[in-house]
């Protein structure tokens, strides 16, 4: 039983290891498209992602919302920023 046990803690690590390194990949893009959409240096960039709702869903595997595009996060972000809601897409 405490093989069995190990094993599934490893599928599990492995599992979040492989959804930060998705992250990883993905949170520069998105950071790129908001310093496009909103012409703020990358510092900003940063700070206005790490610091939103939005960010604190992202970086919730279950959510699903890695899925979407570095645009549409931007987007996603821009509408938390001038709104103070998001309305997530049907796909998530």
């Amino acid at each position: 039983m405490i093989k069995l046990d190990y094993t599934y803690q490893n599928v599990f690590q492995m599992v979040d290891t492989q959804f930060k390194a998705t992250l990883e990949m993905l949170i520069p893009l998105v950071i790129m498209e908001i310093i496009k959409s909103r012409n703020i240096s990358e510092k900003e960039a940063f700070e206005l992602l790490y610091s939103s709702f939005l960010y604190s869903k992202l970086e919730i595997e279950s959510t699903k919302l890695w899925h979407l595009s570095q645009l549409t996060l931007a987007n996603l972000l821009n509408e938390e920023i001038e709104t103070g809601t998001i309305i997530f897409p049907e796909e998530v």
